[in-house]
């Protein structure tokens, strides 16, 4: 008998004919595995756990057997006899369909294992978007083609001409396509999307400039899904998508604008603005965001209430969110340090013809709390979550 194996074992063909039943036998005992877990919540532990360990020996005897039938060992005829007979009723319809079937389970979570392995680097950089967009992509397609083979396959063990009955769906997938314009017009939109790497999941987008705006969460060939800042997931067909404004692509910039009276010191207002911007750029905790030097713009507007001072921070992707936050406390300081007002709205009022009397009484003078703010450390650390458009929803 080992004189037999031996010389068997010298056939490639007997090596991958081996090769392909212990597949079909690791499909058959992972989908025995998988009806036996649904089985779990209808059927005692130790009744599922004694099917468990049956089924084992079932699969691992089965294996055996036909895997003594391919390598022709006649030597052994109660396992010869059995793998012929097994593989003669793997031959007919309910043994073909049950090893499509455990095959595609197989195919299925390995998909979906090998597809989570695709991790993406922490740091928000354009390789992590497209990284995180593909992974999706890839594993939706995957799924879905093997959703249809296994179907072909299925139909074509069933005895259903699967070659005709595919020719038959063409012509009328041809009559539907004039009703699935739309459909077929967001397949093609998401694939120049990915292709040309528009945006991905991770960006901050707006779409349309329009109202909808967010967080891309899930991107694919058909749809993208946007979660909004009060969490609401806007879904969009991509071919509805004509224009898409992306703010969080290469790099970003914080427009830092700060309005002071008519009646302040411009000029010790701007040194105010320039001393906050240096002090934001050397500052250790800030510096990583900033790639480039802060540029300070000056005087942008003469607004009615007051005037518009504004400097510009090139950052990092999504930096410009905390950034503009920080800077909005520290300005805030700064200019109550100069004594530099911020406007409020000026109005006018009328109080008619009549004298108008005001009583002053005196009291203790109040310290101003304005005087002992610490301009270099937030209480609060700022968020980094990103700000809402304009009337946005």
């Amino acid at each position: 008998m080992l004189n037999e194996l031996a010389f068997q074992f010298q056939k490639p063909q007997v090596w991958l004919g081996l090769g392909l039943t212990l597949v079909v036998a690791y499909a058959l005992y992972r989908f025995g595995r998988t009806v036996l877990r649904a089985l779990e919540s209808h059927a005692a532990p130790r009744l599922v756990s004694g099917l468990g360990w049956l089924w084992t020996a079932v699969v691992a005897l089965g294996w055996l057997a036909v895997a003594t039938r391919v390598a022709y060992l006649p030597s052994v005829p109660v396992l010869f006899d059995l793998g012929g007979d097994i593989v003669e009723g793997f031959r007919h319809t309910a043994g073909q369909v049950l090893v499509i079937v455990a095959l595609s389970l197989i195919g299925w979570n390995l998909i979906g294992t090998l597809t989570s392995r695709i991790v993406a680097e922490e740091e928000f950089n354009r390789r992590t978007v497209r990284v995180q967009t593909l992974r999706g992509v890839v594993d939706s397609t995957l799924k879905v083609a093997l959703v249809i083979l296994a179907l072909i396959a299925g139909l074509q063990a069933l005895g259903v001409n699967a070659t005709s009955l595919l020719a038959g769906v063409s012509v009328l997938g041809l009559a539907v396509g004039f009703g699935a314009q739309s459909l077929i017009k967001d397949v093609f939109t998401g694939f120049f999307i990915l292709l040309e790497d528009q945006y991905g999941v991770g960006d901050v987008i707006t779409v349309n400039t329009g109202q909808l705006s967010g967080t891309v969460e899930r991107l694919n060939l058909r749809l993208t899904a946007l979660r909004a800042l009060d969490g609401t997931v806007h879904i969009i067909p991509n071919g509805q998508i004509q224009t898409v404004s992306v703010s969080s692509k290469d790099w970003s910039r914080v427009v830092a604008t700060v309005d002071v009276t008519y009646g302040a010191d411009i000029d010790e207002a701007l040194r105010v603005l320039e001393r906050v911007s240096r002090e934001l750029y050397a500052d250790p905790a800030w510096a990583a965001s900033f790639l480039e030097e802060p540029e300070i713009q000056g005087v942008t507007r003469l607004a009615p209430d007051g005037v518009t001072l504004r400097a510009l921070y090139k950052v990092q992707p999504k930096g410009q969110y905390a950034l503009g936050r920080e800077f909005n406390r520290r300005i805030k300081i700064a200019m109550d340090e100069a004594g530099i007002e911020i406007p409020a709205p000026q109005r006018s009022l009328s109080f008619g013809s009549t004298p108008l009397e005001i009583k002053v009484a005196g009291g203790a003078p109040i310290s101003d709390p304005r005087r002992e703010q610490n301009r270099t450390q937030p209480p609060v650390p700022p968020s980094r979550m990103r700000d809402p458009e304009d009337e946005e929803i």
